[in-house]
């Protein structure tokens, strides 16, 4: 057996719990999934001090060895994140010289939700496209403008350097990397010891339509958004809407964008085309029947409503992300 994979994982005060344990039990799965005779991952926690350290849900973790400790042997440094009680991103200037200091020396480096904000302080993300927590897109890329932010995707490779989304996405990118060391088959294994409900890809969005939109003031629209979707073959016209919601049709259609901010037809172009893109990555589904079943009629009007929303086709769509055997 050759030696094994060090992962080390950066603690500090604060630490989102979760941007720690995931990747930990990711990479401890992996190494009971995959087959004899391969590398096992050795996840090792690094903090200023070594010790224990209070993470923001108030769980202490155990640091095992301090940062200069950690020396030049590193295969995947993995930096977390943590933000201030008014949601700002901390960054510690010791924490961003270690990291300067220290991924050169490691064979990849990954930023876990608001971690990247670290990483961009130690001029790792400087003309590279980087994801992170949508909530603190915006001010990651003001702070910083030769980074390219996408605040779409659940995680973005550039190189050597991967950055995650916000918080559970850290189970996503750390997947990505076991699939990137040991293939597709033991990352999607261990994604089903994790009873995930499927091992997303990288380009995929971070909202889904129900998070896309904020919660209206009116219960009865958020009603209705919620019969939308779980009713996406029903004749959704505005007209039918507006029906179901005793209104007038021009009264209705000028409530639903005030409330949502969308109208009736965006929101359930969007609804079916999300139930459609579930459908290309989980089935072998035929597109007509993948535009039927998900309420856009014909793959005609697939083909339209993905270049619409995703500037791709659902063929080109389904290559990239199939996810099922």
């Amino acid at each position: 057996m050759s030696a094994p994979h060090r992962v080390v994982i950066a603690v500090f005060p604060d630490v989102d719990l979760l941007d720690v344990t995931g990747p930990a039990e990711v990479f401890a799965l992996a190494n009971r999934e995959m087959p004899d005779g391969r590398a096992p991952y050795e996840v090792r926690l690094a903090g200023a001090g070594g010790g224990l350290v209070r993470t923001s849900a108030g769980v202490r973790i155990a640091a095992d060895l301090t940062l200069a400790d950690v020396g030049d042997r590193v295969d995947t440094l993995v930096v977390p994140g943590a933000v201030d009680g008014a949601g700002a991103p901390v960054i510690d200037p010791a924490l961003v010289g270690w990291i300067a200091d220290t991924a050169p020396h490691a064979r990849r480096v990954a930023s876990v939700c608001v971690g990247a904000h670290l990483l961009a302080a130690a001029g790792l993300l400087g003309g590279r496209t980087a994801t992170t927590h949508w909530a603190t897109a915006d001010r990651l890329a003001a702070d910083h403008p030769d980074v390219v932010v996408d605040p779409d995707p659940i995680y973005v490779r550039s190189g050597d350097v991967w950055t995650g989304a916000g918080i559970s996405a850290c189970m996503d990118l750390s997947l990505a990397l076991v699939a990137e060391d040991h293939g597709e088959r033991v990352a999607l294994d261990v994604a089903r010891q994790l009873v995930m409900y499927l091992k997303r890809q990288g380009g995929q969005s971070q909202f889904s339509v129900p998070l896309w939109q904020a919660p209206a003031e009116r219960r009865d629209i958020d009603e209705l958004r919620a019969w939308i979707t779980a009713n996406l073959t029903a004749d959704l016209s505005a007209a039918a809407l507006a029906d179901r919601m005793c209104l007038s049709e021009r009264h209705f259609s000028r409530v639903f964008r005030r409330e949502t901010g969308a109208t009736p037809a965006a929101f359930v172009e969007a609804a079916r085309v999300e139930a459609a893109r579930r459908l290309l990555e989980g089935t072998d589904e035929t597109l007509d029947h993948v535009a039927r079943a998900s309420g856009l009629g014909s793959p005609e009007t697939l083909h339209r409503a993905f270049r619409r929303r995703l500037g791709t086709t659902p063929a080109a769509y389904r290559r990239r992300f199939r996810t099922a055997a």
